[in-house]
């Protein structure tokens, strides 16, 4: 979709573009292109994130007095379409867009004097201690518990899908506080620090054969009660306003990166394997079908921003964005095997600190990890089914 920008816009995209070709190192660029998972591993990610933050660009949406860049909707747009074309690598939420807005929103000056200058340098690094073994998509019904004794709570329990606590050294938490009555009201939001002693993180090896995942078990965890954000047992009002910033966001420029991606990678493939011209235009028809698919859903996401410019609330924005750009990124991948073939088979996992030229195609590696790994788009930040249920619900009530 070809935009009309302001004299101001094209001036913004042209200043991303120049930092982006001093400060992109090569390096970076191909962890940025390697990844396929929802984004990079620490040592790369962070060092991408630090390289950012020097040029106050790390946490772009959080307000100006935080360390936010004010930005109008269109220039963070513009942002993250640069990113993505650039192979910038894509960084953990986590920490800038996930436990910060609830620390803006919810914390005291203290724990926003304490914890948002760490996330904005990089200097720590979150993980989220949400899904249960037995409480995914119902994440009400989570029994970790914590009791608290004094200027402590003593937590127990598990916590599953743990991406990168092998790296955090801080955790956001929802705990159970409280028993009887509807599940939600006995829920509390905990913020502390990991490792501490008893807790144990065990890795969770995806099927694609990477280390993202982790499950956590807490033993009598003291953690002091000053991390606990709001009221007890205030949590799951907390919890769903995260979840709306871990669902929201732009899915267009990264799916667009990819496509294009894609349509170099079936070129290629064509050309050199004397594959069927039919079969060829089947896949530029495909491909052509995908376009079409994220210019409409790039419309929908301005149509977005121009609401959060005018003040309005998110809504069931969010749900529906999940849907869409999570299904339209799983189509990606399937087509990205077919125009593999059979090097799609290669076990050669790009986590794995692979340098240089590879031996067969980089993206037909690529194509199977990200497949594999893009399973799990459509079940994480609520599952699909859920959003749908939850833009009926809004929809009927109308």
């Amino acid at each position: 979709m070809a935009w009309t920008l302001s004299a101001a816009e094209t001036a913004f995209r042209d200043e991303v573009r120049d930092f982006l070709a001093r400060e992109l190192t090569p390096e970076l660029r191909a962890a940025g292109r390697r990844c396929s998972g929802i984004f990079t591993d620490y040592e790369y990610g962070n060092r991408w994130h630090r390289i950012l933050a020097r040029r106050g660009w790390s946490v772009p949406h959080w307000p100006v007095e935080h360390g936010g860049t004010g930005w109008t909707p269109m220039q963070h747009y513009l942002f993250a379409s640069e990113l993505a074309a650039a192979d910038a690598p894509p960084r953990a939420p986590m920490g800038p867009g996930m436990v910060a807005p609830v620390i803006i929103a919810f914390g005291t000056e203290a724990q926003k004097r304490a914890w948002l200058p760490g996330i904005r340098s990089g200097e720590d690094y979150w993980c989220q201690g949400y899904s249960e073994p037995q409480s995914g998509s119902d994440l009400a019904s989570l029994q970790c518990k914590a009791v608290r004794d004094g200027d402590h709570y003593v937590i127990n329990g598990t916590k599953i899908w743990t991406t990168h606590a092998q790296y955090a050294n801080r955790m956001f938490c929802l705990v159970r506080t409280t028993s009887g009555g509807k599940p939600q009201q006995g829920i509390s939001f905990l913020c502390f620090d990991i490792p501490a002693p008893g807790i144990t993180i065990r890795p969770i090896i995806s099927i694609s054969g990477d280390h993202e995942l982790n499950q956590v078990f807490f033993d009598d965890v003291r953690v002091p009660a000053e991390g606990l954000i709001g009221e007890e047992n205030q949590g799951w009002t907390i919890a769903k306003y995260l979840l709306q910033h871990e669902r929201g966001g732009a899915w267009a420029p990264m799916l667009r990166a990819r496509l294009r991606r894609l349509s170099a990678a079936a070129d290629a493939a064509f050309a050199t394997s004397g594959r069927d011209g039919d079969e060829a235009d089947d896949m530029a028809l495909r491909l052509a079908e995908m376009d079409c698919a994220i210019d409409a859903l790039e419309a929908t996401e301005l149509q977005s921003l121009r609401a959060q410019a005018r003040g309005e609330p998110h809504g069931i924005r969010p749900s529906m964005g999940k849907v869409l750009g999570s299904e339209l990124r799983q189509r990606l991948t399937e087509l990205g095997v077919e125009i593999a073939g059979h090097y799609a088979a290669a076990n050669l996992p790009l986590d794995d600190g692979l340098q240089g030229e590879l031996p067969i195609p980089e993206e037909a590696v690529f194509s199977m990890s990200a497949y594999l790994n893009d399973r799990a788009a459509s079940i994480y930040a609520g599952s699909n089914e859920v959003q749908r249920n939850i833009v009926a619900a809004h929809l009927l009530a109308r």
